[in-house]
């Protein structure tokens, strides 16, 4: 098995880094980072890479994905093709499989535009959520639930990792979310996350 990390938008693989290090350890599996820089490549252009990226795995053998917030949905566009065979199992940190109320206000800030470039905008796009594919593999997704609440949230009462709300992550109606209490920047180093994360791969 060999395990692809994406990470998330305005991060670097190093946010993966203890996740990597702990998978590694745990099981002994080989382990790859997938990066990009949204404020030089389109989110179109950045799919394009990981579908190569992903045929180039599928054709070596069984492999899987852990992906954090908009690599879930980088993971998304990029498996839509029928050429690609589907990953065993893929995880998804914080993804926002739904329109995240967050985006649309963040794209009014200057840097925030010149920083996510086309990553960014889709996130405030819902035509852009409606046109991605499903997932055909099994996934896990796992919900940060300590973000801010109450009336000066923007989150109302819902439960939210200060990013994404709970139900922002929801791919389907079916979904059984695990729910963690988390932040968004930093789920990933968190030991119950790791231990997650690792359980969702288990009998691979």
């Amino acid at each position: 098995m060999k395990i692809l990390l994406i990470h998330g938008l305005s991060r670097t693989p190093l946010s993966l880094l203890s996740l990597e290090w702990y998978l590694q350890q745990k099981t002994g599996w080989k382990t790859e980072q997938f990066s990009y820089l949204a404020f030089s490549e389109t989110f179109d252009r950045i799919v394009v890479r990981l579908r190569m990226r992903l045929q180039e795995l599928a054709n070596q053998g069984p492999y899987g994905i852990i992906a954090h917030s908009l690599g879930g949905l980088l993971t998304r566009a990029a498996l839509g093709s029928d050429a690609i065979a589907k990953p065993h199992h893929i995880v998804m940190l914080g993804t926002p499989n739904q329109l995240p109320r967050l985006a649309t206000q963040a794209w009014r800030i200057a840097p925030f535009r010149w920083w996510t470039g086309q990553c960014g905008f889709n996130l405030t796009d819902p035509a852009f959520f409606a046109s991605l594919p499903g997932i055909e593999s099994t996934y896990t997704i796992i919900a940060g639930t300590v973000g801010p609440r109450g009336i000066w949230s923007p989150f109302g009462d819902e439960l939210n990792d200060g990013i994404v709300s709970l139900s922002e992550t929801r791919l389907s109606a079916q979904d059984h979310i695990v729910k963690l209490p988390v932040m968004h920047s930093f789920m990933m180093n968190n030991s119950r996350v790791q231990k997650t994360v690792l359980k969702a791969f288990s009998g691979f």
